[in-house]
């Protein structure tokens, strides 16, 4: 059944799920024996393993968009082939982006986002240019509705700008970043040069919940372990906060970030919280001279993407419409598919029709150039 939208949706943050020789098809052969690769698991069913086990993606959960809460569970024995095929056939996802009432998604990895937290840069960097292969072919079947992000692990600057300019080749539309470079933090001097190169080709930047190391369901936490899962936005608000009190946008004014999938309800908050501890605070705890206070360069230079956080589509007034992207998150647990029309008709309902435009088209349209 396909969905009826009310006018074109664009999800700003869907996802693949890497077939089983998507690494081992691409990698540079020096890697191929640690490349990810299927394999079953008695307990999670079919996995890909990363790095021969030292990490384990269990493609059911990565997978679950549409099933049951009952069934979104790592206790499931589940094999590829059970999984939704538009995860990896670009004609099945067509016919889901149908489904849900999308004309176009921007792409991103879920084992791509996993990797980003191994320690092994030189590793890191070969599964990336692997699957940087791997997506231009998916999105190449329809290069107006699948819209890929490319992947680079950041070992030097140098290294990270010849990187943005193979992705660039590719005709990827932007560059997924790892949470930490593998230098210094984001915020040093030392990737100026990689943010003139971000600005000069074109391709904006996003940073993805969960590729930060300290936010994932598997960190240590407080409490039960469902406590981790509030915490999971947590790396992409310091990520944020490390580029504007680092003084990251006053170098460069024409920089723009996406904030992936760590919602936007907060965001309010956060500005009056930023904006209070560089008033006060500034003489005795460090930051960058700032000539814009914290809360204006966050409305100008982050972009947020979020699903079914109906807080965001509330408090759309206490942020700018401009950069605020609705997504869907196909096909992963979190996914809104395939009942996104039902819900953006509930929580954007009270919103201008030039309000609804700009959150679910046309904000993410302008910013990576689509229809």
């Amino acid at each position: 059944m396909t969905a009826t939208a009310t006018r074109p949706c664009i999800s700003a943050d869907s996802h693949i799920t890497e077939p089983p020789t998507s690494y081992l098809d691409h990698i540079d052969p020096a890697y191929r024996d640690r490349a990810p690769r299927l394999e079953h698991h008695d307990v999670l069913g079919d996995v890909m393993l990363v790095d021969n086990g030292q990490t384990l993606v269990p493609f059911w959960l990565v997978a679950a968009a549409g099933r049951p809460t009952e069934e979104i569970r790592l206790d499931i024995d589940k094999r590829f082939e059970d999984l939704h095929r538009g995860g990896w056939d670009p004609e099945a996802r067509l016919h889901d982006q149908d489904t849900d009432g999308v004309t176009a998604e921007i792409i991103y990895p879920s084992v791509g986002m996993i990797l980003c937290n191994h320690p092994d840069r030189d590793y890191q960097h070969a599964c990336f240019d692997a699957y940087n292969e791997w997506i231009t072919e998916f999105c190449s079947f329809a290069p107006d509705r699948l819209i890929g992000m490319g992947q680079t692990a950041v070992r030097t600057p140098d290294d990270a700008i010849a990187d943005l300019e193979a992705i660039k080749a590719k005709g990827l539309r932007g560059v997924m970043l790892p949470g930490y470079p593998g230098v210094a933090d984001w915020d040093d001097p030392m990737y100026d040069e990689f943010w003139d190169a971000v600005v000069e080709l074109g391709l904006p930047p996003s940073f993805h919940i969960l590729t930060s190391g300290s936010d994932t369901p598997y960190a240590p936490a407080r409490g039960p372990k469902l406590n981790t899962f509030l915490s999971i936005i947590r790396g992409n608000q310091d990520i944020i906060g490390t580029l504007i009190f680092g003084a990251v946008f006053e170098r460069h004014p024409d920089l723009r970030v996406v904030c992936v999938e760590a919602d936007a309800g907060w965001a309010p908050h956060w500005m009056y919280r930023s904006d209070h501890a560089y008033d006060r605070h500034r003489n005795w705890l460090t930051a960058g001279e700032l000539t814009k206070r914290p809360s204006e360069t966050f409305l100008e230079h982050v972009y947020l993407t979020f699903q079914d956080d109906w807080v965001a589509f509330k408090t759309v007034d206490l942020m700018n419409e401009r950069r605020l992207m609705w997504a869907n998150d196909f096909p992963h647990s979190d996914a809104t598919w395939p009942d996104s029309q039902a819900l953006l008709a509930e929580h954007a309902a009270h919103l201008s029709p030039e309000t609804q435009a700009r959150i679910l088209h046309d904000n993410c349209a302008e910013l990576y150039g689509l229809a």
